[in-house]
């Protein structure tokens, strides 16, 4: 589908700007004031109210990570230099050293400030109100694929070669829940709700698992879905539930996405609508907060929007070459892009967009 036969405008440009080379990664704070963005080259930038500040400048090795903490108190970022930067506003308040290692995943609790971030096999759990090392998490199988914290704080999933570990984080020292994967969990998300674990597998399958078997003494029989042509890069969950009370999973492929719904008998698992409209592969999938709107950014230069994650119902473009990241604004009323040649966009939804004003 060409994006000139779409007549939907339903956003529009508000922000464009470029950084020294491919973004590597953006993040919004929580209040949707600020949007952090990292380049290859280095480089780490805030953008709020239209203007571009510049936090650290091109440093020749690429900033892979960055996020907010949850009152958006803290920005952190991570590197191919090992290092963990943060920074309180404007002000760099702490880097922690980590060489040779690179620091490829990074993410705040949910309910409290403290960091985990990746080094190599282990995960580094730190504290930023004591600044201090509260656990390290030794993966033991392989480097660390992926971190997730659950809503409520309560629990961290890593991902990893031969599957995931989930830990209690009131029990650093206890033994973790391990999910067995054949091959190896590369993307790891948690459902918004907290009911479920997704884990997107090497092996070109997703696993699912409900979270309630993580505490409890009974065996976890995970949901596995299969028929993917690679890899599963990226795994999106829906706010909003269906009918049948679960959120809707999505995942990408090379060039394609996969919807998951799940089905009243559990017998019957999750049903899967397929999604095909990128010619090149999906670097990035998100649902809309409080919102079944699904984008997905890729290598094709397309930024495509999936109404009720189901069809296409507008194409954004821009870049010279192809999207390599998105953020939804925490309201949902705007989206954020990265380019592979340092491209970085913000849409605003517009009054024709079902009633919003824009922001």
């Amino acid at each position: 589908m060409n994006p000139s036969t779409l007549n939907s405008k339903e956003f529009e440009e508000q922000y464009s700007g470029t950084l020294c080379d491919y973004v590597t990664a953006i993040a919004w704070s929580p209040k949707g004031t600020t949007l952090a963005a990292t380049s290859a080259a280095g480089e780490v930038v805030l953008l709020q109210d239209g203007e571009l500040t510049t936090l650290q400048t091109p440093k020749g090795e690429s900033v892979n990570c960055v996020a907010f903490s949850k009152d958006g108190q803290f920005l952190a970022v991570g590197g191919q230099d090992g290092k963990v930067k943060i920074w309180r506003e404007s002000e760099l308040i702490a880097t922690l050293e980590n060489a040779p290692a690179w620091v490829d995943k990074l993410a705040w609790s949910p309910t409290n400030n403290l960091l985990a971030f990746s080094l190599g096999p282990y995960v580094q759990v730190w504290n930023a109100d004591t600044r201090e090392s509260v656990a390290t998490l030794n993966f033991d199988n392989s480097s660390v694929f992926g971190i997730d914290w659950r809503y409520d704080g309560e629990y961290l999933a890593i991902g990893g070669y031969l599957g995931a570990k989930v830990w209690d984080c009131q029990n650093w020292d206890d033994e973790p829940y391990i999910l067995d994967i054949p091959s190896a969990s590369l993307a790891i998300a948690w459902s918004p709700d907290g009911k479920y674990l997704a884990s997107g597998n090497m092996d070109r399958t997703i696993t699912v698992v409900e979270s309630h078997f993580l505490s409890s003494d009974g065996t976890a029989e995970p949901w596995v879905m299969r028929g993917f042509p690679g890899k599963i890069r990226q795994i999106a969950w829906s706010e909003p539930t269906t009918q049948q009370g679960a959120p809707l999973v999505a995942c990408s492929s090379v060039d394609g996405i996969v919807v998951w719904e799940k089905q009243a008998d559990d017998s019957l698992g999750w049903e899967a609508r397929v999604l095909t409209n990128h010619v090149n592969i999906i670097q990035a999938i998100a649902f809309a907060p409080k919102s079944f709107l699904l984008a997905s950014a890729a290598a094709d230069g397309w930024i495509c929007l999936w109404k009720k994650a189901t069809e296409v119902s507008q194409i954004l473009t821009g870049v010279s070459s192809g999207f390599s990241s998105l953020a939804w604004h925490p309201n949902g009323q705007q989206l954020a892009a990265g380019g592979e040649n340092g491209e970085l966009f913000v849409w605003s939804k517009t009054t024709r967009g079902q009633g919003f004003g824009r922001k």
